[in-house]
């Protein structure tokens, strides 16, 4: 087959991968700029350089982009988690270690926190697809299985009481998006007379002192 006669459907794919990748960058920017319910998708396709009809093209709904943004940081977000492990750490201070990486990364990605939460917010944003919602629950999990593996490894050591490690993954899990969340309301903030970090902190202690064999 001559140069002439090579099959173009490469170079199609290629395309159709940038078209998506700046699709997604243009609502990652609107939807941190202006919140789901206030995001226009023409600012988005004028964002991304394509007609609006083209975004129906890879994403059935606004709803469903939006959670593609999520996925996509999202699989960034796991390795920066899965980054905080050590070998050398005993359990206790692995999940300082990690916890601490978690509340700090929203408190500097208060925007990509909010996006986080889409599944939290389909009463207002309506039902998701089926499918992005699986997307969405597997990134939690692995993300849960990250800190459960911690804590078994830390009840095999000796290091932890026994219990159930997802269990104990999910309340750590629990504690600090509870915390993350009312930082955002000023006035509830402010009932905790001191900042997320330290509230964290001290939970924290209060949380492996009830782990501690």
């Amino acid at each position: 087959m001559s140069d002439e006669e090579t099959p173009a459907a490469p170079r199609r794919e290629e395309k159709k991968a940038l078209s998506r990748r700046r699709i997604l960058d243009a609502a990652r920017d609107t939807f941190f700029r202006d919140g789901f319910m206030a995001a226009n998708l023409d600012d988005v396709a004028q964002g991304a350089g394509v007609a609006k009809g083209t975004l129906y093209r890879y994403f059935e709904s606004k709803a469903e982009l939006y959670v593609a943004v999520l996925v996509q940081d999202g699989e960034i977000f796991e390795q920066k988690m899965r980054d905080t492990l050590s070998s050398d750490l005993p359990a206790p201070a692995q999940i300082r270690r990690t916890g601490r990486f978690y509340v700090n990364h929203w408190i500097q990605h208060r925007a990509y926190f909010q996006i986080f939460w889409a599944i939290e917010n389909q009463p207002i944003i309506g039902d998701l697809p089926s499918n992005v919602v699986e997307q969405v629950t597997r990134l939690w999990e692995r993300c849960l299985g990250i800190l459960a593996s911690t804590v078994a490894e830390g009840v095999r050591k000796g290091e932890l009481r026994e219990c159930d490690p997802w269990e104990i993954a999910n309340v750590l899990w629990t504690l600090a998006n509870g915390l993350l969340q009312i930082d955002w309301t000023p006035a509830r903030a402010k009932l905790m007379r001191r900042s997320v970090e330290q509230a964290f902190e001290d939970a924290l202690d209060t949380f492996l002192r009830g782990l501690a064999p």
